[in-house]
C-alpha cells in the first residue's frame, strides 16, 4: 500500500506548507537471493507454525485465502484467469512489461499448480524494478510546465476487519464512502481501475469492496465485463504485477505511475479513451488471515 500512502501523506505535506515538492520513489533490486530471504521471513505471525509443515510464503497463504472466497461466493479458476488474461493484453502494449507473450484462458488453466488452487499464472514474477512521481500544488505544476493528475481524495486504513477468521474483505470497504465523497464521485464515474494485483483473488475482493458490484457478486462481475484498456472495465491497464512483474518495494507504486500516465497522455496505446479519473489502490502487510492495510486514492484530469 506504500505508493498510495505515500501520495496521501506527501498531499498532506504539501497541503500544510511543510514541503513545495515531495519526490515520492520506491526501487528494489529483488535478485534470486534477496527474494528467498523475503519469502523466508513472510509473516512471522504464522511462519513458526506453517514451516515445520512445508508450508511457507505468500503462495500457501494467498492459497488458503482463494480457496475460503471459492467455496464462499462459488468463484472458478476461469473467474480468476479473466483477471490474469485481461492484464496479460495490456501488459502487451506496455514496452517496460516483463511478459511480452499472449496469454490465453486455455494456457492459464492448464498451467502447474503452485498452492493449491494456485497455478502459475495467479503468481506475481518477481524482477528489479522503480517507481517515481512527484507530489507538489497543481499551481506549481502549472507555472513548471508539467503534465499533471489531481489528488481527488484518499483514504487509508490499518488492521481493518480484525474479528474475520478469513480475509474476504479489506479497508476499502470501511472508507469507500469517503473516498467518493471527497472526490465528488461515484463508482459510476471512473474510467479505469489500478487494483493491487499481487493474486487474482484480492483483485475480485477489491471490485466488491470499491462498490462495483456486491460482496460475493465479484465472480458474476468479470464474467459479465472485458477488463482489458480498451474493454468495459480497463483495469490494470499497465499489465499490473501480475504481467508486468512485481519489483519488490516499487510494486505498490505501479499503479500510481500508469494512473498518471492514463490521466496525462502518456499511456500510449493501451490509453484509456476519454479517462478523466481514475483510482488505483494498495494492500499490503498480510498475515495469515487477513490485509493489515488498504488504501486508494481518486485521481482526475487536469484538464
Amino acid at each position: 500500500a506504500a505508493g498510495v500512502m505515500c501520495l496521501r501523506r506527501a498531499a498532506r505535506a504539501v497541503q500544510a506548507g511543510d514541503a513545495d515538492v515531495v519526490a515520492c520513489v520506491a526501487a528494489d533490486t529483488n535478485h534470486v537471493d534477496s527474494f528467498r530471504q523475503t519469502l523466508g521471513a513472510f509473516s512471522d505471525f504464522s511462519r513458526d507454525a506453517t514451516y515445520p509443515y512445508g508450508s511457507g510464503g505468500p503462495n500457501s497463504v494467498f492459497a488458503l485465502i482463494t480457496a475460503h472466497y471459492m467455496r464462499q461466493y462459488g468463484a472458478r479458476r476461469e473467474d480468476f484467469g479473466r483477471i490474469a488474461v485481461a492484464q496479460r493484453h495490456n501488459a502487451l502494449r506496455n514496452p517496460n512489461a516483463l511478459f511480452k507473450k499472449p496469454l490465453t484462458i486455455e494456457e492459464y488453466m492448464a498451467a502447474r499448480p503452485i498452492a493449491d488452487p494456485l497455478h502459475l499464472f495467479d503468481c506475481v514474477m518477481p524482477c528489479a524494478g522503480a517507481e517515481a512521481f512527484l507530489v507538489m500544488s497543481a499551481e506549481r505544476a502549472r507555472d513548471l510546465g508539467l503534465a499533471h493528475a489531481l489528488v481527488r481524495g484518499a483514504i487509508e486504513r490499518h488492521n481493518a476487519y480484525a474479528e474475520d477468521p478469513v480475509m474476504v474483505r479489506g479497508g476499502w470497504l470501511r472508507d469507500r464512502d469517503e473516498l467518493y465523497a471527497q472526490a465528488d464521485a461515484s463508482p459510476n464515474d471512473i474510467d479505469f481501475v489500478h487494483t493491487y494485483d499481487d493474486y487474482p483473488v484480492i483483485v475480485m475482493m477489491q471490485f466488491e469492496d470499491l462498490g462495483f458490484c456486491a460482496k460475493g457478486e465479484g465472480p458474476d462481475f468479470v464474467r459479465a465485463h472485458t477488463l482489458t484498456y480498451d474493454g468495459s472495465f480497463p483495469n490494470n491497464t499497465s499489465g499490473g504485477q501480475l504481467s508486468s512483474g512485481q519489483p519488490g518495494a516499487a510494486g505498490g507504486f505501479m499503479g500510481m505511475t500508469e494512473s498518471i500516465r492514463q490521466l496525462t497522455g502518456q499511456a500510449g496505446e493501451r490509453a484509456v479513451q476519454d479517462a478523466r479519473l481514475g483510482l488505483v489502490t494498495g494492500f499490503g502487510m498480510v498475515t495469515y488471515d487477513r490485509c493489515l492495510c488498504t488504501g486508494a486514492v481518486i485521481l482526475g484530469s487536469s484538464e
